[in-house]
């Protein structure tokens, strides 16, 4: 696997030296484990000198991969890499509270991420409310206990239409700003129908993070499943998503933090690919 990083690692770097003009995205993007999943669980040390070389300083954990959080954070501190989001399950969150605040700090993360909502088919309005009153709830405890921030990841399933808009309006509209802050992944806005640039002009002072993905050319929009083949997800700029323009709208929100996140089974190709593409972009 570290030949493979090295040589994609030159394609990298002649891409960023070619750049012209004010660079668009000019820090390294942060990274989301569950892109590296399949080589995190075999052998995490080298995996994760193999993300330090590609330049990630910040990563998005969504699973602890067998070790404890004062284990991976030791691992990380050798590496210079940061862990600013630790992402649990809805169960976790509200049954281990603490227990997952504890973990979080320990990493040294500033959020605790859940992505998804309970539900049984189409995600029905008494769901939103359950969830809505256990963000809340635990988002409130999170602060004022832990000094954490929740956020919440949307799937695709929560853009169901709900009186004049959809249920992830209802969601973002009736949770509490003091404790509950929101993380976009643009490919699950974007499959569903929704357009990630008007949702970011919208909600972006509740939007902390961003997803970076992109979604595979001939894929059919309007899917409120929450899922799509993993093999979907392509290299940034190489799909339908207008990378650019939501970039743009990203910087105006003010998104703290931006994760690339590849769900597909060729990362170790596509990943510098994207860094690269990111790289390339200009004002």
């Amino acid at each position: 696997m570290r030949n493979s990083f090295l040589v994609l690692l030159l394609t990298f770097s002649l891409a960023v030296s070619a750049q012209k003009g004010k660079p668009l995205f000019p820090d390294q993007p942060g990274l989301v484990s569950y892109t590296y999943r399949n080589y995190l669980s075999k052998d995490m040390p080298a995996t994760l000198d193999s993300i330090k070389a590609l330049g990630f300083k910040d990563m998005e954990f969504s699973s602890l991969f067998g070790k404890s959080a004062a284990e991976l954070k030791v691992l990380l501190d050798e590496r210079g890499i940061q862990c600013s989001s630790f992402g649990v399950s809805y169960g976790d969150l509200v049954n281990k509270t603490d227990e997952v605040a504890l973990n979080a700090k320990t990493l040294g993360a500033q959020y605790v991420r859940v992505a998804g909502i309970p539900h049984k088919g189409a995600l029905t309005v008494d769901e939103a409310k359950n969830a809505v009153a256990d963000f809340n709830r635990i988002g409130k405890i999170l602060k004022e206990q832990y000094g954490l921030t929740f956020i919440y990841h949307e799937h695709g399933f929560e853009f169901q239409p709900f009186e004049q808009g959809t249920l992830y309006d209802y969601i973002v509209t009736k949770t509490n700003p003091l404790y509950v802050s929101f993380e976009l992944d643009i490919l699950w806005a974007f499959l569903p129908g929704q357009d990630p640039e008007v949702l970011l002009n919208k909600y972006g002072s509740r939007c902390r993070a961003l997803h970076l993905k992109d979604l595979k050319k001939g894929v059919p929009r309007g899917n409120l499943s929450g899922g799509t083949p993993q093999d979907n997800d392509v290299v940034l700029g190489a799909g339908q998503i207008d990378l650019p323009a939501i970039l743009r709208s990203a910087k105006r929100a003010g998104i703290k933090h931006y994760y690339i996140e590849d769900e597909s089974s060729n990362v170790l190709v596509q990943v510098p690919q994207s860094i690269a593409y990111l790289k390339s972009l200009t004002q």
